[in-house]
């Protein structure tokens, strides 16, 4: 099989006796690769993102999507960020044409045969809306599965369908408060600042894909089907950094508002975005802006210290910037290896060399540009991008039937089970991937190096008073739970020798170095591929393994700021405000989604494949908006501060009481309008002009005004009550150090409590679903001590004996204690 690497795929496969019609169906257009998936049939029932972009995410890697829309159609079909109408003769507008391209829409009424039709025929059914809703449009869960016990119906709520919150009215600015993301973002001396965008929503949409293709992979072994039951208040739960095991950890207090310093600053000709995560990162940008004198602080070289430091940073840092272009500060930055990048907005994305140089933007056929899908493979390609059809245009179309999985005996468990993983990520994106991975199963093998341990394990802030201060490190111990450590020195020849006998023996080999230090170590995808044919290589370079960033460092909020979260964060009268690393778990996510759908091509047809994974085009994928409204609107969205963009009424209120007791409030329709005018009492300002969506947005800074007043005289617990019994979506902004106490998160068991051998019990993040039907707990094993598994795994995988680990860890090819430490 190696030689397959010479040959055209469909000559291979025939050749090697693989039929055609095992490869489901293939790209249109130039590309003739297959899609990695095939014969999928879902049904998507959405009204909000989430779970347009669940189905959207299938479409690409091959399913065939029937969305069923009421009559006058799904909400999106009339939504503009830039409140734009949508263009003449379009079938919608541009959001809903990027995520709903290639799907049939169908308008059937629930009462009937027909939709009772498609409904039996789905392989995957995507519901948005708690159980009342769901109800409303007929869908009872273990009804569908009883009938169809190999279905995957996957629901997409607010807060999940039980709990003492499931049934309250939300958005995504309430619940980014109720998750704790606003809570440490900001200077104390002004408000909390919310994430720009609707980044919650693709995430929730991105955890449900998975989901679907997890379970998915316990059907096509004979397994059962699943409801799926997603929180979007525990998936976006997720975009923080577990602060709560931060305070437990390093023995410090619940986090509090700070911005970064430094972040994003005034250059010469714009704003330059930097990020700093490693203590050598700082030492390497005081010696670029040529400020000696703060090297010699050491709470600097943590980016939790220099908060009290602000003032002289960015006196110091700040001539040299402002002299300077964003062009020659981000070439100078490359030279020193940092983080800095120029700012992205709809304007200047598409622009950049990296878009052009390796055609991100591809085209639409209702007449934009749009990013492809976040992930390239080697065998296999998206989908085209499909037309967008008009409400209905498919209802003459009958209900087929999904292709059932032939049937043959399969071990009862985890929809994973059995898959075996080689985890050679580090820091939060490529663990979060393998995170979720090992949750639903997989057997995940985390390699480091006393070499070089991985850096978050230590990189946040580190105790000083214990001697094993690499076993601390929170946002390591939450997001590599489950997982068995090994440590083996990959610059030695016995190092790469057992990994490549790790590799022969496993299912996936995930990585997220640079993209020269696999090409350094010579263990390159081919150099895989040919131990093991059948192995998924995943790749999550932060920009490409080709191309002209190729040897760019980047993190999260490098991504974030190029991708425009960053410019669409903030306060309109300051500079954009990184969001702080959301888009890890959320680069995560779409890679674990991304390796599923490769296994299941490996699966089916025996080839393995690399798959690539840049971390940017994650994030392109969730701010296309904004790069899509400019395009067709010539509108650059920017900054609003918590007013977000679109038509809903929203922002926080500092209320009564000593502290910073602060609400997010959002008003998305006139009944809500009209509960929050009853709540206030009728005050005389609310007069008919604002009893439409229309009328409010016009006089949006009247009505802001004196909103500021009214809550400033209410109590935060009290209020926050009144507007949930009203049905107004409203959250308390909230530390995320202090998430652990929300009745809602502990009634659902997103926390689970795990033992650690130095650091004791804790509360740790799971998946945003509700346990599984027969399961007990998703986490069954606490993070890993370094090397802690090495004798376990070495003998198990590779067959070593007692004398042989003893002659490894003599010559530091595998230990237990970093290097020096």
């Amino acid at each position: 099989m190696a030689g397959a690497r010479e040959l055209d795929l469909l000559s291979y496969l025939s050749s090697n006796g693989i039929d055609r019609t095992m490869l489901g169906s293939v790209s249109h257009g130039s590309d003739r690769r297959p899609t990695p998936i095939e014969q999928l049939r879902v049904v998507e029932i959405s009204d909000r993102i989430a779970g347009s972009y669940c189905a959207k995410l299938l479409v690409d890697a091959g399913a065939q999507v029937r969305k069923i829309e009421p009559p006058q159609g799904d909400p999106l079909r009339r939504y503009s960020a830039s409140c734009s109408p949508p263009p003449e003769g379009a079938p919608a507008a541009p959001l809903y044409c990027y995520l709903n391209a290639g799907k049939q829409s169908l308008t059937l009424t629930p009462d009937s045969e027909r939709y009772r039709a498609e409904l039996a025929a789905a392989d995957v059914l995507i519901v948005t809306g708690g159980r009342s809703q769901a109800a409303e449009v007929g869908i009872e869960p273990r009804q569908l599965l009883a009938a169809s016990p190999r279905a995957v119906v996957v629901t997409i709520s607010d807060f999940g369908w039980h709990g003492p919150f499931a049934d309250r009215a939300a958005s995504e600015f309430t619940l980014q408060a109720w998750a704790g993301s606003p809570g440490f973002r900001g200077d104390p001396a002004g408000p909390p600042i919310s994430i720009g965008g609707d980044v919650g929503e693709y995430m929730g949409g991105v955890f449900a894909a998975f989901g679907v293709l997890a379970v998915r992979h316990r059907v096509e072994q004979g397994g059962a089907g699943e409801h799926l039951d997603l929180s979007m208040l525990e998936a976006m739960a997720l975009m923080q950094s577990s602060e709560w095991l931060h305070s437990q950890l390093l023995q410090v207090p619940p986090v509090r508002r700070t911005l970064e310093v430094p972040s994003i600053e005034p250059a010469k000709d714009g704003y330059v975005g930097i990020t700093m995560v490693t203590g050598q990162q700082w030492l390497d940008f005081t010696a670029m802006v040529e400020c000696p004198q703060l090297e010699d602080i050491p709470q600097l070289r943590f980016q939790i210290g220099r908060w009290e430091y602000r003032d002289l940073i960015r006196e110091s840092i700040r001539p040299w910037i402002a002299e300077r272009t964003v062009e020659e500060i981000v070439a100078l930055g490359q030279l020193f290896r940092l983080p800095i990048a120029a700012l992205g907005n709809g304007a200047s994305i598409g622009g950049m060399d990296y878009m052009v140089q390796r055609g991100v933007f591809i085209d639409n056929p209702a007449g934009f540009h749009q990013p492809r899908p976040p992930w390239l493979m080697s065998r296999c390609a998206p989908a085209s991008v499909g037309v967008t059809t008009r409400i209905g245009a498919d209802n003459d179309t009958p209900a087929g039937r999904g292709a059932e999985p032939e049937p043959f005996p399969a071990p009862a468990g985890l929809p994973l089970e059995g898959v075996r993983i080689v985890d050679l990520t580090a820091f939060w994106a490529g663990p979060a991937a393998t995170h979720l991975l090992a949750a639903f199963g997989a057997d995940v093998v985390k390699i480091e190096s006393i070499q070089r341990p991985d850096g978050i394990r230590y990189s946040g802030g580190m105790r000083t008073d214990v001697d094993d201060w690499w076993e601390y490190g929170w946002v390591f111990h939450a997001m590599n739970t489950n997982k068995r450590s090994v440590t083996l020195d990959l610059g030695s020849p016995e190092g790469r020798k057992l990994f490549l006998s790790l590799a022969a023996g496993s299912d996936v080999v995930i990585e997220n170095f640079s993209p020269r230090v696999m090409d350094h170590f010579g263990l390159t995808a081919a150099k895989l591929l040919e131990v093991n044919p059948e192995l998924v290589v995943a790749r999550m370079p932060a920009f490409g393994l080709e191309g002209p960033w190729r040897d760019r460092v980047g993190f999260a909020p490098t991504m974030e700021q190029i991708g425009g979260l960053t410019w669409v964060t903030g306060l309109p009268e300051d500079p954009p405000v990184t969001p702080r690393g959301a888009c890890d778990p959320l680069a995560g996510v779409h890679a674990a989604f991304a390796v599923l759908a490769a296994l299941h091509f490996a699966r089916r047809t025996g080839v393995g494949q690399q798959v690539e994974l840049p971390m940017v085009e994650s994030v392109l994928n969730t701010t296309a908006i904004q790069p899509i409204e400019f395009e067709v609107y010539a509108i650059t969205l920017d900054r609003r501060g918590n007013r977000g963009h679109g038509g809903a009424l929203q922002n926080l209120y500092r209320c009564a009481g000593d502290g910073d007791n602060w609400i997010a409030i959002s008003v998305c329709d006139d009944r809500q309008w009209s509960a929050l005018v009853g709540l206030m009492g009728r005050p005389s300002w609310c007069d008919d002009g604002l009893s439409t969506i229309e009328g409010r947005r016009e006089r949006a800074d009247e009505i802001d005004c004196w909103l500021r007043n009214w809550f400033a005289g209410q109590p935060l617990a009290s209020v926050l009550e009144a507007l949930a019994d009203a049905g107004i979506p409203a959250g308390p902004v909230v530390s995320p150090s202090l998430v652990t106490e929300n009745p809602q998160l502990r009634e659902r068991g997103f926390f689970e409590s795990l033992v650690h051998p130095r650091a004791g019990a804790a509360r740790y993040p799971t998946p945003p679903f509700a346990r599984l039907a027969g399961q007990h707990e998703w986490l069954r094993r606490p993070p890993p001590l370094l090397g802690e598994h090495n004798a376990e795994v070495l003998r198990e995988r590779c067959g070593l004996s007692d004398e042989e680990l003893a002659r490894l860890a003599a010559t530091g090819v595998i230990g237990t204690r970093p290097k020096g430490a």
